[in-house]
């Protein structure tokens, strides 16, 4: 599975999701479209509107997270083309 991480969070926390043994990418604003098009999960660190058009880019996503303070919130996405949380 390839989680692409799209903002800083904390380096335990990507300690914690290389522990599952998935693809774990970590992005910049200028690498985040690049990555996406065979991602499975989005991990963000805040609603932002750069993502409203990232759904598009990403036709196998299956999950957006939404890390806040000590939780990543899931929003499962079916269809992909509908990203909200």
């Amino acid at each position: 599975m390839k989680v692409i991480v799209a903002d800083k969070i904390s380096e335990r926390g990507v300690e914690l999701l290389k522990q599952t043994g998935w693809n774990i990418v970590l992005t910049t604003k200028d690498t985040l479209l690049g990555e996406l098009g065979d991602a499975d999960a989005l991990i963000v660190a805040q609603r932002h509107a750069r993502y409203a058009g990232t759904a598009a880019e990403a036709p196998q996503l299956r999950v957006v997270g939404r890390a806040e303070s000590v939780w990543i919130t899931l929003t499962w996405t079916k269809p992909p083309s509908v990203v909200c949380w």
